[in-house]
């Protein structure tokens, strides 16, 4: 009987639930520092999970846990274009 394929569980930082890692999306703070967002979930880096909901994601920015998390300041550009892929994916699913 072949092994069952364990499916890693990530917290969200704005909801605080936990979910399989492929159903969240990753920001992460590379060595040297730079914060992108990581739609793969495979860039070398410390990384933080959030839900594809808006609210998740504002819950998250106001109580700073982005910033605490990746121990770096997110910056407004990183916000806003995830902001952009949250809507973006949340526009395809409804159609």
């Amino acid at each position: 009987m072949p092994a069952v394929k364990r499916i890693p569980q990530r917290k969200c930082l704005g909801c605080g639930a936990s979910k399989n890692k492929n159903e969240l999306i990753r920001v992460v703070r590379s060595p040297e520092n730079e914060i992108s967002i990581d739609l793969k979930g495979k860039k070398s880096g410390r990384g933080a999970y959030i839900c594809h909901d808006v609210n998740c994601l504002k819950k998250a920015v106001k109580a700073k846990r982005f910033d605490k998390n990746l121990e770096v300041k997110i910056s407004d550009e990183i916000l806003e274009s995830l902001t952009e892929q949250i809507k973006t994916e949340n526009s395809t699913e409804v159609h």
